[in-house]
């Protein structure tokens, strides 16, 4: 933390071991760190210039830590560090956040702040802890590298309770039920997570929503349950033939067809390619055995929306990538379509 007179005071809770500190403002040799149970911390004010990278190191272990309650880091190819107070663009965590009248499980935000905190967009992404960190799965989206710099990234990250928050309605897999509460995380993120975040670093002009597969699905339904909220919803791969798979509820297609055209802008796309059939008749081309990565059904969702009245590359973005796999490199090969598109939108009324 910074004290009193410009220089900072460090401190880990690092557990046990014999840790030091390193960082830019010693040229990375290990300083030794006073203990007081799993606390450790530098006994002096030191003298850091903005930006500065630094972690806690434990010499017998060989481990190298960023601060784990530290708010502002980052990735490098040597893993997570923390930063003193930076200018520029930079991820900052949050965590616990939750609304204990929801009844949802707690979960923790990583925010992209932009160079100097100033931004005109802000977009709400799901399955937080894939997009930043380069050894996340797959890789990760590695959207520190492909963010315009006019916008603020709220990575949420996901609950053992995945499948349940981000789907609006129920369906069944192997004949268990599953699903249903996306319209409770819809809440936590428009009155909860979206409040916080404009308190900390100011509202946007632009707010959009995105993710991929079930995460594309509830940013569709977000954008749904709150469309005057809303200038963009964002669907990768899409699993927007929820409802369908062993049930008959309504999909989100459905959903949007039966809402008719709205104001809002709507990306979606897919890999994958085969037939398109509707064997079980239950008006959603799902049950092709050769299609794959939400394909027919993004396909399907398309000429929906069309015809309800979006007009193709105006307010809808329909974008096919023949072969692709359902997979985080393939989000993180394409995601800058859809980032561009956002970055680029103009809104007249304030949301």
């Amino acid at each position: 933390m910074e004290a009193a007179s410009g220089g900072y005071l460090f401190a880990c809770l690092c557990g046990q071991g014999g840790w030091t500190l390193a960082g830019d403002h010693n040229e990375w040799a290990p300083t030794p760190m006073s203990q007081a149970g799993s606390l450790w911390w530098i006994e002096e004010e030191i003298a850091a210039p903005d930006g500065s990278l630094y972690k806690s190191h434990e010499p017998d272990s060989m481990q190298w830590i960023a601060d784990p309650y530290g708010r502002r880091h980052g990735y490098d190819d040597f893993g997570a560090y923390s930063l003193v107070r930076a200018s520029a663009a930079h991820l900052e965590r949050w965590y616990a956040i939750e609304d204990a009248d929801l009844g949802l499980v707690p979960r923790d935000l990583e925010v992209l702040v932009p160079q100097d905190g100033e931004f005109t967009h802000a977009l709400y992404v799901h399955d937080g802890q894939n997009l930043f960190d380069p050894t996340a799965f797959f890789g990760g989206w590695q959207l520190t590298t492909s963010a315009p710099p006019n916008m603020l990234v709220v990575g949420i990250t996901n609950t053992p309770a995945r499948m349940d928050e981000y789907t609006q309605v129920p369906d069944e897999l192997d004949g268990q039920p599953v699903g249903g509460d996306g319209e409770l995380y819809a809440e936590l993120v428009e009155t909860v997570i979206r409040p916080r975040m404009e308190a900390a670093y100011g509202p946007a002009e632009v707010v959009g929503t995105m993710g991929s597969s079930l995460g594309g699905l509830i940013s569709l339904a977000i954008a749904d349950f709150y469309p005057d909220r809303y200038d963009m919803a964002i669907s990768m791969s899409g699993t927007v033939g929820w409802g369908s798979l062993e049930l008959h509820n309504e999909t989100i297609l459905e959903t949007y067809e039966a809402a008719g055209k709205r104001d809002f802008t709507i990306y979606i796309d897919s890999g994958g390619e085969g037939s398109c059939v509707d064997t079980d008749q239950d008006g959603i081309e799902d049950d092709a055995p050769d299609s794959f990565d939400n394909y027919c059904e993004n396909a399907q969702f398309d000429a929906i929306l069309q015809s309800i009245g979006y007009t193709p590359e105006v307010d809808l973005f329909y974008v096919h990538a023949p072969g692709a796999m359902h997979n985080e490199a393939e989000w993180a090969a394409r995601v800058g379509v859809p980032m561009q598109i956002f970055a680029g939108l103009e809104i007249a009324v304030p949301r």
